[in-house]
């Protein structure tokens, strides 16, 4: 079995890591705005300021690759390469400054307006994520973002009114970005606390308010266009047992169940699993969940499932002891010799992928979408200006063999937008050396350079993927 003939190819950017233009035309700062840059290569972690100082530090989402004043460029390189979806975002606060205006910005709907004109232009469908670790930096810092009930509403208000506003040129929408980021002590600001130190209690009563704020998204948008698909968005972290020790095997599933389960159980299937039950009365964890709540979660429940997926890790029941820790999108674990790793550290596994989506499918039985999957590493640009990344070409290659053969499996995957189709900066550490783009763009580390894309091999590779469906891979 091949690809199916409407799959959708594509790839997938972030408004805070490409468009820039952070304070122009009425938009306000979001929580991403206020995170420095880091690094890699000194082991430095993005800061968070609460007071931006831009005379003192460098705050790469500011400009980030200024995709705001280049979309039609990039937009014309990606129908080049023939996609049929672009996922992108929009930023929350360019469409309401602070958040809670009960009028939107009309510079920032029209930006928008624009973008979707120009990807119809090419036939181009947009995927669109409606919060990317975007929220107002002001909804944090009034109201701790989603622990005050009121937030539920400022979000339910900007949904409807990109709802109404694009309802003829968006079918496919997204309500969060990974949002199981929020299980997690330092996923805690894409909630919207940053102000104090939070209990456990405080974190999983916000993250209850961001499934609430989905599920009256996905009620609001199917009445405004029942024919409007609305998924949810996690980072999927693939999990094997190091050993097998049965310790390490429990181990595996209890992480498994708390960081991939719980937040698509609640918003697939429309209810909180038993296993979390347990969590939180074990912990003394006291979320206030309603009926009303509980019918809510029922009737937003999401029409298809996304995920990332980067790597895989291992997982044993004494993880604080081992000095064979290994890096990762979110989330760590311990290293797993039978697999290569990337220049950032993280575990390729192609093979991985299939299983994943058989692991999704089977639980959930809706239609999935990869996307966001692909390779950050260093880019050498030659004398001649070409960008050779085989790496990256062996990497892609892999990966679509395996979902060839969950398709093959029986699993319903409609889609394939890997990440940063086009060099952006990186959500964890603000560098641009972390390339994952098909389009080289002239950007370092320290924001100095010309911002020209340019094709990578890459580019004329993942090219004759799409124009053959998936067939040559060669």
């Amino acid at each position: 079995m091949s690809f199916p003939k409407n799959f959708l190819w594509g790839g997938a950017t972030a408004a805070n890591q490409c468009e820039g233009a952070w304070n122009q035309d009425g938009k306000g700062d979001s929580i991403c705005d206020h995170n420095r840059a880091g690094s890699r290569t000194s082991n430095t972690h993005r800061t968070f300021d609460l007071e931006i100082d831009t005379e003192q530090y460098y705050y790469p989402s500011h400009t980030a690759i200024d995709s705001y004043h280049h979309y039609k460029e990039d937009i014309a390189l990606f129908a080049e390469m023939g996609f049929k979806v672009y996922r992108m975002s929009i930023a929350w606060s360019r469409i309401f400054p602070n958040g809670d205006e009960s009028v939107p910005n009309e510079a920032g709907l029209q930006f928008y307006d624009n973008v979707f004109d120009e990807l119809a232009k090419y036939g181009i469908e947009p995927l669109v994520t409606i919060s990317h670790f975007e929220m107002p930096f002001h909804l944090g810092k009034k109201y701790d973002g989603f622990l005050d009930k009121r937030t539920i509403g400022f979000y339910e208000n900007y949904a409807t009114t990109l709802f109404e506003r694009y309802k003829n040129k968006v079918k496919y929408w997204l309500t969060f970005n990974e949002i199981n980021f929020g299980t997690m002590d330092h996923g805690k600001r894409i909630s919207g606390l940053f102000n104090r130190d939070y209990t456990e209690t405080e974190q999983y009563q916000a993250l209850h308010n961001v499934f609430l704020a989905s599920a009256k998204a996905v009620v609001a948008g199917h009445k405004i266009n029942p024919d409007f698909k609305i998924g949810c968005m996690l980072a999927y972290i693939t999990m094997y047992p190091k050993t097998c020790r049965p310790e390490d095997v429990l181990k595996t599933q209890q992480i498994n169940e708390k960081f991939n389960f719980f937040c698509g159980d609640v918003q697939v299937k429309g209810k909180y699993p038993y296993f979390m039950k347990r969590y939180f009365a074990k912990n003394n964890i006291q979320v206030d969940i309603t009926d009303e709540d509980k019918a809510l979660l029922q009737a937003g429940t999401v029409d298809y499932y996304t995920f990332s997926y980067y790597m895989t890790t291992c997982i044993t029941d004494d993880l604080e002891n081992r000095d064979d820790k290994t890096g990762g999108n979110l989330f760590g674990g311990v290293s797993n010799e039978y697999l290569e790793t990337s220049d950032w550290g993280w575990q390729i596994d192609p093979v991985g992928l299939r299983y994943t989506l058989n692991q999704i499918y089977s639980r959930y039985e809706v239609p999935l979408m990869v996307v966001e999957n692909g390779l950050g590493a260093f880019d050498e640009v030659e004398s001649d200006g070409s960008i050779n990344d085989d790496y990256r070409i062996d990497y892609f290659k892999r990966h679509i063999i395996e979902m060839e053969k969950a398709i093959d499996d029986g699993v319903d995957l409609i889609g394939y937008t890997p990440w940063g189709c086009i060099d952006l900066i990186s959500a964890g550490t603000g560098e641009m050396s972390k390339r994952y783009g098909f389009i080289y763009v002239d950007r370092d580390d320290e924001g100095n350079g010309t911002l020209a894309r340019s094709r990578k091999k890459s580019f004329h590779w993942y090219k004759q993927v799409i124009e053959s469906n998936g067939e040559n891979l060669s």
